[in-house]
């Protein structure tokens, strides 16, 4: 199959990182922290290499103020609940992922208020809009980084400086950002960055984390065994063990630590121009396609390698089954979990198709997108 959904999940991973996990799942797979034994502690080794790598990787000066997860979903809930209290304001945007949107939604019912900003038709959102809308109890704003669907930049660095200078948290999601586009949490004035391991940073699925910024005390929505302060009923406040209750996901974050040296030693400008060149390139083969309509910002230094299209008045599940099953194609179609952003384009009803670009996919490959979307245009 053709792989074009990197967005879900990047696909392959590099083999460096299928060897680790393997490695760590035959030679050394031991419960990580919990023991004193000899495969205990490299596994606990191993879990150590990982969070200094993401705290290099993030620019976050302490790595134990890095917290994994199983994903971003889990980090976006733990944030974003631990963060807001009865009374408290959020603003978010309309080009948020559900996970982003179902915690804020229910939170209302806990007397927490929020406001949605409204995106463009392009996905742009304007910092002066996030300003106007803050009040005296506003606690927090959220944003993606970039849209899962259009694929659309988020201008971070900007929402970041009027949350500092207003004295407001900043949360980021990083869920297509991460492993392709630089972040700085210092520099982007950022309190919290959620992010997944399994996409942009290659590793597996079932990895993901939290950065919360030093001092700043969440609270923890899980209690249990830590491998810490074992005789204390209570759950410790020491970071990370106070938001990593239970086994860890030792032999994913292992793979994980794998997926960031690969980036590493690519470069992850390299990465980034790659991608870019691959969606300017299908971007200028499909545009004059007959019946084709594409979203998003058509400068490629305003979008992602994720670009969102329909054809005609089609259901974007029908052009995504003959994608798959006629081309060896795999895309996603649908509402991708965004429905603020599908109604902000207007693709609500009809959804889209999403064609979403990795390391590893080649011109070749996309060349046999843009013709099967020619052939299909004729026949449809």
């Amino acid at each position: 199959m053709i792989y074009f959904d990197n967005a879900a999940t990047t696909f392959p991973k590099p083999d460096s990182v299928y060897e680790s996990v393997m490695e760590a799942m035959k030679e050394y797979g031991a419960n990580p922290g919990r023991s004193g034994h000899k495969m205990s502690l490299r596994a606990n080794r191993g879990i150590f290499e990982t969070r200094n790598l993401l705290a290099g990787f993030f620019n976050i000066k302490n790595p134990m103020n890095m917290v994994f997860t199983f994903n971003a979903t889990e980090s976006l809930n733990l944030g974003i609940k631990g963060i807001l209290k009865a009374g408290d304001h959020v603003i978010t945007t309309t080009m948020e992922h559900n996970s982003v949107l179902r915690p804020i939604k229910y939170l209302e019912k806990k007397g927490i208020e929020n406001t949605i900003i409204q995106a463009n038709s392009k996905g742009e959102i304007d910092p002066e809009d996030i300003k106007m809308a803050i009040r005296k109890n506003t606690k927090l704003i959220v944003t993606t980084h970039i849209s899962n669907l259009t694929g659309t930049i988020l201008p971070v660095k900007e929402i970041g400086k009027i949350a500092k200078d207003k004295k407001i948290l900043y949360m980021v999601d990083a869920a297509q950002s991460a492993g392709v586009y630089d972040i700085d949490v210092d520099k982007m004035n950022i309190s919290l960055l959620a992010f997944p391991g399994h996409k942009g940073l290659l590793g597996p699925l079932g990895t993901g984390g939290l950065y919360i910024r030093e001092g700043l005390k969440i609270e923890r929505i899980y209690q249990g065994g830590t491998g810490s302060a074992s005789e204390s009923l209570i759950q410790p406040d020491t970071m990370p063990d106070g938001y990593e209750s239970g086994t860890l996901n030792s032999p994913g974050i292992v793979g994980l630590g794998a997926g960031i040296k690969y980036i590493n030693n690519k470069g992850i400008e390299n990465i980034r121009k790659h991608e870019e060149e691959l969606t300017k390139y299908f971007l200028d083969g499909i545009k004059d396609i007959e019946g084709i309509k594409i979203y998003g910002p058509m400068d490629i230094k305003k979008r992602a390698a994720v670009v969102a299209l329909n054809m005609k008045d089609i259901d974007s599940s029908e052009i995504a089954y003959i994608l798959d099953e006629e081309y060896d194609i795999g895309v996603r179609s649908g509402l991708h979990c965004a429905p603020l952003a599908h109604k902000t384009i207007g693709t609500l009803d009809q959804g889209v198709v999403r064609f979403s670009f990795g390391i590893f996919n080649s011109k070749k490959e996309v060349d046999q997108a843009i013709n099967a979307l020619k052939e299909i245009s004729k026949e449809v």
